[in-house]
């Protein structure tokens, strides 16, 4: 079984970049990189106001797939300016996701799809 897990309010994204957000195996979900980015494509300046955008927007994308944040079973993060915005991720993260902590790894990169992103989200989540 694969199923596609798409918020209708991003389906924008996917038609115009032509990839998954979403892929529902049946016992694991593989969601693809999420920033901040809102539907209508703006982005927050400040960098904690943008990080919790990007996980809301998980948090929908999770929802969508019948699942929450303790599902998680593997983050993965990119990171434009990864020492500078490091504590306030880390300070949004812990509003989203508690022990038991999923396996992390956080990665700096020069730059994202998306003009203005700082991070980039990417998880695994199982089911049960």
């Amino acid at each position: 079984m694969r199923k596609v897990i798409l918020t209708p309010e991003f389906a924008h994204y996917s038609r115009d970049w032509h990839f998954s957000p979403g892929i529902d195996t049946g016992d694991f979900v593989f969601f693809s990189g999420i920033t901040g980015t809102r539907p209508d494509r703006s982005i927050a300046t400040d960098s904690e106001t943008q990080f919790r955008d990007a996980f809301s927007i998980l948090k929908s994308n999770l929802a969508q797939a019948g699942l929450e944040f303790p599902n998680i079973v593997e983050l993965t993060t990119y990171h434009v300016g990864l020492r500078q915005h490091l504590n306030a991720f880390m300070k949004v993260k812990d509003e989203f996701i508690a022990e038991p902590y999923p396996a992390w790894t956080a990665i700096g990169v020069s730059e994202l799809i998306s003009d203005g992103a700082l991070a980039e989200i990417r998880v695994i989540a199982r089911r049960g």
